[in-house]
């Protein structure tokens, strides 16, 4: 098996993490960093040693000629990176949101084919170790045919504290949280046939919405809540973990606090725990987001040596934010929307 080699563009706050997830995957090695501020390049280059500091991402890629370059920026910043790599011919791993806007994802991923390059996504919810045990527990028809879900992240954690950038955002938490509900949605129980939201702005300091509540109407019949709130103060929080509650025709799977999924039939109650792997480096207070960033970097690398391996592809992405763009033109005008119909133009 051949090394990959990669660059990194952005050293803001999770590109940290995201380096030393690379750290725990075979194969992989990552020769450069490019950011807008030297000095955070410099701190990052420091910390994971041998990396060159680049103040150009061309000059980076013309020089160090990566296999991919793995883009952790602000969404504003995808497109115009995306497009720079894929003219160069260099496959492209991106963070969520692919882009600020559906068109321009949409343009992005027509950029990427048109180059011949792979677009992935970094998206890392469904890797969380909780997530795929619960989509095991579905797809085993333990529980059987799933008639209703609810997908609950509400907490009252101050994120802006560490990420002041969210507060300034005209779209927040359908933006941020919501491409990781709905694609665990996707994951979970499929694609959405309609769309209803409301949303609320909670906190008066910041610009976007931070509560937003999506009901959705699944193609298998299903009826699929996702809640997501900063603003929501719960006797038991447990930022960051995301709480599912699944009914079916023959029972029940509930995941709660500390990774706990109860599995509820005409049997009894069987309890299981799938708490998140354990790495040095994740900070305790995002443990099951950091450890869901080492499987998640795996499927992406699987998929760029194997094409038709990587779950969360540009073109896969494009159907969760076609649900994120459903959910604030819903909120807007007051109406349920099929997702489908929405043109990405």
């Amino acid at each position: 098996m051949s090394e990959l080699r990669f660059v990194v563009i952005g050293a803001g706050f999770w590109s940290r993490f995201q380096l030393a997830g690379w750290g725990e995957i075979e194969g992989v090695r990552c020769v450069g960093v490019q950011s807008r501020t030297r000095g955070k390049a410099e701190a990052l280059a420091e910390r994971f040693g041998g990396l060159a500091v680049y103040d150009d991402a061309q000059q980076m890629i013309d020089r160090e000629k990566p296999d991919f370059v793995d883009i952790i920026t602000d969404g504003a910043s995808h497109p115009a990176l995306t497009a720079l790599a894929a003219e160069s011919g260099v496959a492209v791993i991106c963070q969520k949101p692919l882009a600020d806007t559906l068109a321009e994802a949409a343009r992005m991923v027509d950029a990427c084919e048109a180059a011949g390059v792979p677009l992935l996504v970094h998206e890392n919810w469904r890797w969380q170790s909780p997530q795929r045990a619960l989509k095991g527990i579905i797809a085993s028809g333990r529980i059987g045919e799933v008639f209703r879900a609810r997908i609950q992240y509400s907490n009252s954690f101050p994120v802006f504290e560490n990420q002041p950038l969210l507060a300034r955002l005209p779209r927040f938490i359908l933006n941020d949280v919501g491409p990781h509900l709905l694609d665990a949605a996707r994951f979970l129980f499929g694609e959405a046939e309609s769309l209803y939201c409301q949303t609320r702005r909670v906190h008066p300091e910041i610009a976007g919405e931070d509560v937003a509540t999506v009901v959705m109407g699944m193609g298998g019949g299903a009826t699929v809540t996702c809640e997501m709130s900063y603003a929501t103060r719960l006797r038991e929080e447990r930022f960051p973990q995301t709480f599912v509650l699944v009914e079916g025709s023959l029972g029940s799977a509930e995941l709660g606090p500390d990774y706990r999924i109860d599995v509820t039939t005409a049997d009894g109650v069987r309890t299981e725990h799938h708490p998140p792997a354990k790495h040095d480096w994740a900070d305790p207070a995002y443990e099951v987001v950091h450890s869901s960033i080492v499987p998640c970097l795996q499927n992406l690398v699987d998929g760029l040596r194997q094409p038709g391996r990587a779950e969360t592809t540009g073109q896969d992405n494009l159907k969760t934010l076609r649900l994120v763009e459903a959910a604030y033109q819903s909120a807007e005008r007051g109406v349920a929307i099929d997702p489908r119909q929405l043109s990405a133009d």
